[in-house]
């Protein structure tokens, strides 16, 4: 299996260097970039397995490469930031980050925290577009769910839209990023349509299930097991 990639994308040359050793260290392939533009490019011609993004960056901060790269692409991202605010992390999750890690911080914690995502991810497609879960099993190729053992009937877009929370299970998506994800990047429908299509997956999959997608107030959703 070839080896994972990762993109540094840090302003200060000293965390890159630190960063660089370690993920080199855990047979990592590693790209490093010192401004936002010079991190897009990079993704553009050679793409990561995973983003160590930096927020306050020249010319182009984090906040604008999370907005670039999310409309194309889901690859995972890592936010360092010295901002430990609630609304700065909020902020990151909403735009599309998978982590949030506060500066200073430990690198070789940074480099778990990526593997980490990298494993579920790559596990999730081992499974053949079956998700499992306790009291849920969601089969893609079917579109079929069961509950319990029980099948529930879904719409179409019901099921897209648990199949999208499921497979990045603990990610937080913003009602914005699901209505792209989920109805296109056409859809002139507004935030409520998100809204009320998860009060009615809830209402589907019933106790305990429901529980499993839990509000993120101010944020959007995401799908959890408690």
């Amino acid at each position: 299996m070839e080896n994972p990639g990762v993109l540094i994308i840090d302003d200060d040359e000293h965390i890159c260097k630190i960063l660089k050793d370690y993920f080199e260290y855990e047979n990592f392939d590693v790209m490093t970039a010192l401004s936002g533009k010079e991190g897009l490019e990079k993704i553009k011609s050679n793409p990561p397995d995973v983003i160590i993004l930096d927020i306050m960056l020249p010319e182009m901060d984090g906040w604008e490469v999370c907005k670039e790269l999310r409309p194309q692409n889901d690859i995972p991202i890592i936010i360092l930031s010295a901002k430990d605010e609630e609304s700065d992390r909020i902020s990151g999750l909403e735009l599309g980050a998978d982590d949030y890690v506060t500066k200073p911080f430990s690198p070789r914690e940074v480099v778990v925290r990526a593997k980490t995502i990298l494993r579920r991810l790559q596990g999730k497609e081992l499974e053949n577009n079956i998700l499992e879960f306790e009291d849920i099993v969601i089969n893609k190729e079917k579109h079929e769910v069961l509950v319990q053992g029980e099948p529930v009937d879904l719409t179409p877009k019901e099921f897209d839209l648990l199949w999208v929370l499921a497979f990045s299970s603990q990610r937080v998506f913003s009602r914005d990023e699901l209505l792209k994800k989920v109805w296109g990047y056409d859809y002139f429908g507004d935030q409520r349509t998100v809204d009320t299509h998860i009060k009615s997956l809830r209402s589907k999959l019933g106790d305990p299930v429901s529980s499993y997608i839990e509000t993120v107030w101010g944020v959007g959703y995401k799908f959890e097991v408690n």
